[in-house]
């Protein structure tokens, strides 16, 4: 982001800025994790991804391609279900995106977060 001020407003400008990121930052923190376990390609998972677009700002989405060698693991026990999802960590769905559940889980980690404030 390029910000233009004069230059008396320039630390201004840059204590605003740290600010803000700092802001961002422990909202972040604070987003629900989606982990998409993932191979290319995986036209399921380009379908599930746009299905939860309209949600995107409400979680982090972390994709885990299990086709890596440290994924083998993951490759094991998923290869015949990608995608498959885990919301913070634990398994929430496979195969496609089922999206009441996603709601109800995705709500109850948001009112726990809230909560927490």
């Amino acid at each position: 982001m390029v910000l233009c001020f004069l230059s008396r407003t320039m630390h201004l400008a840059r204590y605003s800025s740290r600010l803000l990121g700092r802001q961002l930052c422990s909202a972040s923190a604070n987003k629900p994790v989606l982990t998409l376990f993932t191979k290319k390609p995986c036209p399921l998972c380009d379908e599930a991804k746009e299905v939860l677009e309209p949600y995107k700002r409400r979680f982090i989405l972390q994709e885990v391609d299990i086709t890596l060698p440290e994924n083998s693991a993951w490759y094991d026990k998923y290869k015949y279900d990608i995608p498959v999802f885990h919301l913070n960590g634990k398994f929430l769905m496979k195969h496609r995106v089922d999206i009441q559940k996603f709601e109800d889980q995705l709500s109850k980690l948001e009112l726990h977060n809230d909560g927490n404030h």
